[in-house]
């Protein structure tokens, strides 16, 4: 079976768990969100990987890009190329392949003569392997292989004063350390999440309720590490747990330890939207990490599933990228308006369940997701830690820190 025919059996299932209120929801694609917070198990960095000059696009037909370490601003995008490769999840970009109501990617084509070659991956490790086997003009990494991508020199610096809609995103996403480097941007924010702890039934006491000896169900990613974390820096101020991304070796081993701690058969460790579904619906498990999507889900097929208010929160930005050598920048750039523009932040949020990071894109069918994200009073950015990659370097701040691999190592440790 290929990948839309999985894609629509999960979606049915999913409706059939959460009754006809949470069907219309459910057709949303739960790929997107459930990739977009997935680990890279790539190569880490090594001193002999080669670092690519950026290209920047051409200011006019004949002109010749230039190569520098710092783009130099233009005044206007370049004649197009004609074609233009481009890799993203499953879900970020759609074509009308699995409804011929759901597609944002015609109206680029038609505006900018750029056909895209269109290649869509369910997992950053996935997506890793196949940029660096292929030959992709722009890229939309989760955090986790964002700050590999940049560090390794595989992604350009970019040129925002060519990207229109770049200032109406909020400056809180603009400035994450993860898409910027040295006073240079190198991600547009394109969609955004939040794990909240959910629960059915009495309030937990805290967020370290999740980790108890309840049933409980966990996203399955290594960046999960970092909601441990959070909760035991709220019970050991000793800890001192500023970043729950940039930790030490001692707070690494006390996140995990309290992960570890009630461990056991009815926990769930969850991929996609139809593992937590099931968890919370058919089996013993009344407490969740999850989105407000899911949230949003349970509520409108009336069931009684709450959020934990009042307490920090973890979340990731997924952003495009532009190839360190592009081979059709102008098409890259014209890329780049497109999916920060609201016309095609407004499907792909209501698409994916995830929150536009342009707010001009809260109408029409993603009004309800800016809703249930808080997106138009900017209440939903707020103290949320926005994840960045581990680094030994504690994400340049000096000191030292356990990095991605050795998140990647105890988590899979944890998990089997």
């Amino acid at each position: 079976m290929g990948l839309v025919g999985r894609d629509r059996l999960r979606r049915a299932r999913l409706g059939a768990l959460l009754g006809v209120g949470g069907l219309a929801l459910a057709a949303c694609a739960q790929a997107g969100a459930a990739s977009a917070a997935r680990p890279v198990r790539g190569p880490s960095p090594s001193a002999t990987t080669p670092v690519t000059p950026a290209v920047t696009p051409t200011s006019g037909p004949g002109a010749t890009p230039a190569a520098t370490p710092v783009p130099t601003p233009s005044a206007s995008i370049g004649k197009g190329e004609g074609t233009l490769r481009v890799l993203t999840f499953q879900g970020y970009v759609e074509y009308g392949g699995t409804s011929s109501r759901v597609n944002w990617l015609a109206p680029f084509e038609r505006e900018t003569g750029c056909v895209v070659k269109l290649d869509q991956v369910r997992t950053s490790e996935e997506m890793a392997t196949r940029f660096a086997a292929g030959a992709y003009d722009a890229v939309s990494p989760a955090p986790d292989l964002a700050g590999l991508l940049v560090e390794q020199g595989k992604v350009a610096p970019l040129d925002t004063a060519l990207v229109e809609d770049y200032r109406r995103i909020p400056k809180r996403l603009r400035e994450l350390p993860g898409l910027r480097e040295d006073g240079r941007v190198y991600g547009i924010p394109y969609l955004w999440g939040v794990n909240q702890v959910v629960y059915e039934g009495d309030r937990p006491e805290g967020p370290s309720a999740l980790y108890g000896a309840s049933p409980a169900a966990i996203r399955n990613s290594p960046l999960s590490i970092a909601d441990a974390a959070l909760a035991v820096g709220a019970t050991r101020p000793e800890l001192e747990t500023d970043d729950p991304f940039q930790l030490t070796s001692a707070q690494l081993d006390a996140a995990v330890k309290l992960v570890a701690e009630n461990d056991g058969p009815d926990r769930v460790y969850w991929d996609g939207a139809l593992d937590l579904v099931r968890a919370l619906s058919t089996g013993p498990v009344r407490i969740a990490q999850a989105l407000p999507y899911h949230l949003d889900l349970f509520r409108r097929a009336d069931r009684p599933v709450k959020a934990l208010k009042g307490v920090p929160t973890t979340g990731w930005v997924d952003s495009w990228m532009l190839a360190a050598r592009p081979a059709s920048p102008n098409c890259a750039y014209r890329w780049l308006n497109w999916v920060s523009s609201a016309p095609a932040q407004r499907p792909a949020a209501a698409w994916t369940g995830l929150a536009p990071a342009n707010p001009e894109a809260c109408g029409g069918n993603a009004r309800r997701m800016c809703e249930v994200y808080r997106v138009g009073d900017g209440r939903g950015l707020r103290d949320v830690f926005f994840a960045t990659r581990p680094t030994r370097d504690c994400g340049g701040r000096g000191g030292e820190c356990a990095d991605y691999t050795d998140w990647a190592e105890r988590w899979k440790q944890l998990v089997k």
